[in-house]
């Protein structure tokens, strides 16, 4: 007997005398394979590398990138994911990951990281005149508070660039050349003078007079500082060939952290609120991003220009997507009944034609309606009724049965579908049980088909109505949130509904300033009720279950 023979013996000795089944000796001749070098290292194992590779190197420029912004957190996450990935894929004891880990990522960076930002910044004062930190605060406070220097020489200036980065050369009294850019102050550089101007600088590109005025906006609102010193005043030029040095109105004290007004001789403090303010309580205009605890919160239900809006736009929310989701599905489940009768002829052409507003896509839609419902020109108007001037987007009360009901011919179809499909899976034989029975129509709908179509339907019908709440598309592309009220201090309307608020107190459409703060937390009210009713409904669905 040979070796393998008696291996083989030994082998079958252990596991009873039994022959192990099919699927185990393959698994055990896959394992043998993937432990050799040419099943670890074959081309399975290259095209993995590859990828992996791409993926770190992309993972190291988002983390270069980081760091030079100084986004410590996105350093960080970055870091702990490559750290994960690189584990998860080039072990053998995590398999199950590497289906799952893409997945987790992308629930990670675009949902949970976008939950846990808009709840810190909803905590914050975030918003115009409090967009950076502090230090970019007193930056900014220095550059755009300035006058001319009294007797400051006027200097020849050439402008360059470095890449997309323009700077300003200058040539001193003296014959020195410096150069300088936005972040970066003057400092010596070799050049070239051709009567009395710079015509090239060492490392920069000199720019002529047509790429000047193509960027001439950027020209004229650049600041070179004159040094590290921004008390020392910074360059600035507004014919591209002349300089001036232009000092700050204020001067910042830093031991003290306070501004002085070199003008009027007012004292600025921090006050705690994200600003400089004076003791006669006036404030600079340029602020920083403060944690202000549940301010933002308070605002939106205490403060007069929010409290009265807020309230009115959340009660029509509401109705806004309880009668969305009734209209549509009661529509839905009617055709689904009509059209389901298998005595009917051509069904498949009437479904076809029935889900062909649901193919339009859902910013174009109300976009078309805006045009058929116009007061002056729209072809429901003037054709249909004759050249009538109904203002169904400009009346409050017409403007919201506008909307849904350019939302019930939206969103019908989708009804029509889940019914149709609902209604072709019921057992045919609780179907029959029910007419032995002596059930009628009526009873069979209401006892057995209507409590079996709301098992399927129901989860669907909760997701719909979370749609609807912040059916962002629809609102905007149709009426914009109007018509507007007529004692609102914010730019809101009659047909707003709670995401379309928040989109005009963020100051997105250019009405208002910028408010990221309070639109975060009303952001954050949007998802605790659209959760509450969610997990109230998931938990009443048990009870319609327990019919199927």
């Amino acid at each position: 007997m040979t070796d393998l023979q008696h291996a083989t013996e030994a082998t079958r000795a252990r596991s009873g005398g039994s022959t192990p089944p099919p699927d185990e000796r393959r698994a055990r001749r896959a394992a043998r394979r993937d432990e050799s070098p040419a099943g670890r290292y074959g081309p399975g194992f290259l095209v993995k590398l590859a990828i992996m590779a791409v993926v770190n190197a992309f993972g190291a420029y988002v983390v270069w990138s980081a760091w030079v912004a100084e986004s410590w957190v996105v350093l960080g996450a970055m870091l702990a994911m490559l750290v994960v990935a690189d584990w998860v894929y080039f072990s053998r004891r995590t398999v199950p990951l590497k289906y799952v880990l893409p997945g987790l990522i992308f629930l990670f960076t675009f949902q949970i990281f976008t939950i846990a930002y808009t709840g810190w910044v909803a905590f914050t004062n975030y918003g115009d005149g409090h967009n950076s930190t502090k230090d970019d605060a007193i930056t900014a406070l220095l550059a755009q508070n300035e006058r001319r220097v009294e007797g400051s020489p006027s200097l020849p200036l050439t402008v360059v660039a470095d890449g997309d980065e323009l700077g300003f050369a200058v040539l001193a009294a003296d014959g020195t050349t410096a150069v300088g850019g936005a972040e970066d102050a003057l400092s010596p550089v070799g050049a070239t003078v051709t009567d009395g101007r710079i015509a090239a600088v060492d490392g920069w590109q000199v720019l002529d007079r047509q790429e000047i005025l193509e960027r001439q906006t950027e020209v004229t609102n650049l600041r070179v500082p004159v040094s590290e010193d921004p008390n020392d005043g910074s360059i600035r030029t507004q014919d591209a060939r002349t300089g001036y040095t232009f000092t700050p109105t204020l001067l910042y004290d830093e031991s003290a952290d306070t501004m002085t007004d070199t003008t009027t001789g007012a004292v600025y403090a921090p006050n705690g609120e994200g600003r400089f303010e004076a003791a006669d309580g006036s404030t600079l205009q340029v602020g920083w991003r403060v944690f202000v605890g549940f301010d933002n919160f308070t605002t939106a239900f205490s403060d007069s220009r929010y409290a009265g809006p807020f309230f009115q736009v959340v009660a029509w929310t509401f109705v806004f997507a309880f009668a969305s989701v009734a209209t549509t599905f009661l529509l839905g489940m009617f055709l689904a009944t009509v059209f389901n009768a298998p005595h009917l002829r051509g069904r498949k052409v009437y479904r076809t034609l029935l889900i062909l507003p649901y193919a339009i896509p859902g910013f174009v839609a109300p976009l078309l309606w805006s045009g058929l419902l116009n007061r002056s020109f729209g072809f429901i108007n003037q054709v249909l009724l004759g050249g009538a001037a109904i203002p169904w987007l400009t009346d409050p009360w017409l403007a919201k049965l506008s909307l849904i009901g350019v939302n019930l011919w939206l969103g019908f179809p989708y009804m029509f579908l889940i019914c149709t499909g609902a209604l072709q899976s019921l057992p045919t034989d609780v179907m029959e049980a029910a007419k032995i029975d002596g059930a009628g129509r009526l009873r069979t709908w209401s006892s057995v088909t209507m409590p079996l179509l709301l098992v399927s339907t129901t989860p669907l019908l909760i997701s719909s109505f979370a749609f609807n709440f912040n059916n962002f598309a629809l609102v905007y592309m149709l009426t914009g949130g109007g018509p507007r009220f007529a004692d609102a201090s914010v730019p809101l309307g009659h047909t707003d509904i709670l995401i379309t608020m928040v989109y005009s107190v963020a100051g997105l459409d250019g009405t208002a300033p910028k408010n990221f703060g309070l639109a975060s937390a009303l952001s954050i009210v949007i998802f605790v009720i659209i959760a509450t009713i969610s997990a109230i409904a998931f938990k009443r669905t048990r009870s319609l279950e327990e019919i199927n």
